[in-house]
């Protein structure tokens, strides 16, 4: 893909640059972190860092060294809201699933091969679980979100994905091709997926996919907590809610 015309290379550096910066907001990111996350040398990095900078697209904090997104990307983002962001169709579910549950619930987006959170409402219970933020990234099949999304998605598209994906390697043998064929699976035929301590241990969650207008699997609502408050006796109900308000979301998200 980066040889397809020239400068794709570069373009997807700086792609690989602004979401390591995104992922690690509000606190910002150190250079030598940005190298390590996108597998660049570090000159490489900071310059890239730097020019983004001069356009606006990040800023600097010279006294604690560590990057932000810019206003470029604000302005940016603020046009682009009007086509991608349903967070104000959300909010209120996200908010009612919180209330419901007393665990932390989320809206998470699709945007490539990852999810990304946008939107948090903390629960009741006073022991959280902060696996997931807003900003934070996962690759799809990760979590209980991306796990939802991937499992409704057509099943040529899953192939593709996991033929490349390597998710074995990064999160662990539970995330091997055949393991997360069988998460599909269940999730299939749950409606919902489970995620049960897999990438933080004892921190469990539970996720629905939201259908956009084509009927496609682009966002998902979740929750998180810890182990004790995701008994088998208690999934089948929290599942259940979460569908309720995916399937009212994607029913708003069509009209």
């Amino acid at each position: 893909m980066s040889g397809t015309f020239p400068g794709a290379q570069v373009v997807g550096r700086i792609g690989q640059v602004l979401r390591s910066v995104s992922g690690a907001m509000p606190r910002g990111i150190g250079t030598s972190d940005v190298a390590r996350a996108t597998g660049l040398a570090r000159p490489t990095a900071h310059r890239l860092l730097s020019s983004l900078a001069a356009e606006g697209f990040l800023d600097h904090d010279p006294r604690s060294g560590r990057w932000h997104l810019g206003p470029e990307l604000y302005l940016m983002g603020s046009v682009a809201a009007e086509r991608y962001d349903i967070t104000h169709l959300a909010r209120e579910h996200v908010q009612a699933i919180a209330e419901e549950t007393g665990e932390s619930a989320f809206l998470s987006a699709r945007r490539g091969a990852e999810t990304v959170c946008v939107l948090r409402q903390e629960g009741s219970f006073p022991i959280r679980s902060f696996v997931l933020y807003e900003g934070k990234r996962f690759p799809l099949g990760i979590a209980s979100a991306g796990l939802a999304i991937l499992s409704f998605m057509p099943p040529d598209a899953v192939d593709r994905y996991l033929l490349h994906a390597e998710l074995e390697e990064h999160y662990g043998p539970e995330h091997s091709p055949e393991r997360i064929r069988q998460a599909i699976e269940a999730t299939r035929s749950a409606g919902y997926a489970t995620n049960p301590g897999l990438v933080v241990p004892g921190s469990w969650g539970m996720g629905a996919a939201v259908f956009d207008g084509a009927g496609q699997p682009a966002w998902a609502l979740s929750i998180t907590g810890i182990e004790s408050r995701f008994g088998a006796e208690r999934r089948p109900a929290l599942g259940q809610l979460l569908l309720k308000h995916a399937h009212a979301l994607s029913e708003k998200i069509r009209n």
